[in-house]
C-alpha cells in the first residue's frame, strides 16, 4: 500500500496526486489564457477555452489551499532542500505558492466587488449588487500579468526538475515526485 504522507525519501500519494493533478489543470488554465491572448475575438476555440477559465480558476484556488494545508501538515516529513541550491528551490517554491494564491485571489476579490455576482458550479458565491466597489476591482488589473509570471515560474520549475535534477545531476529528485 502506498504511503499517504510524505517521507524524507519521497513524496506520499496525496502530495503526488495534488501536484500532478494541479499541473494538468494549470496547463489547461495557461492554455485558455494563451488562446484568449493570441486568437481573434470571434474565434470559436478561443471562446470555448476561455469559457472554462473562471470555473477552473476557482477550482484550482481551492486545490491550492488544500495543497498548502497538506504541505504544511507534511513539512517536517518532506525531502530536505539543502545548501544554496536548496534555499533557492525553497524561494522558488514559495514564489510559486504565493502567486498560486494571489493570482486567483485578486480576481475573486474583483468578482466579489462587481455588479454581476458569481456562482461556482451553480452555487451562488457572490450575489449581484447594485454598484461596483472600485477598490475591490482595482487589483484585478494585475491578474493577467501575475498569471504570466506564474507561468514563467512554473516553466522554470519544470526546467530545473527535468534538466538540472534529472539530466545533469541525476539525483532522483524528479522520481521522488513521480512514483
Amino acid at each position: 500500500m502506498p504511503n499517504l504522507t510524505d517521507s524524507p525519501l519521497r513524496y506520499g500519494i496525496v502530495s503526488r496526486w495534488l501536484h500532478w493533478g494541479m499541473a494538468a489543470l494549470f496547463a489547461a488554465q495557461f492554455l485558455s489564457a494563451a488562446a484568449h491572448w493570441a486568437l481573434p475575438r470571434e474565434n470559436a476555440l478561443r471562446e470555448l477555452l476561455w469559457g472554462y477559465h473562471p470555473s477552473l480558476g476557482a477550482a484550482l484556488f481551492l486545490l491550492v489551499l488544500l495543497r498548502g494545508v497538506w504541505g504544511l501538515a507534511n513539512i517536517q516529513r518532506r525531502p530536505a532542500h539543502v545548501g544554496k541550491l536548496g534555499r533557492a528551490a525553497i524561494a522558488g517554491h514559495m514564489a510559486i505558492y504565493a502567486l498560486m494564491v494571489i493570482v486567483p485571489a485578486v480576481r475573486i476579490l474583483a468578482v466579489a466587488g462587481s455588479k454581476g455576482g458569481a456562482s461556482f458550479f451553480g452555487i451562488t458565491v457572490f450575489p449581484a449588487r447594485e454598484a461596483e466597489i472600485a477598490w475591490m476591482r482595482a487589483p484585478a488589473a494585475w491578474h493577467g500579468e501575475m498569471g504570466w509570471i506564474l507561468a514563467l515560474l512554473v516553466l522554470g520549475h519544470i526546467a530545473m526538475a527535468v534538466f538540472w535534477h534529472h539530466l545533469v545531476r541525476r539525483d532522483d529528485t524528479l522520481k521522488r515526485m513521480a512514483r
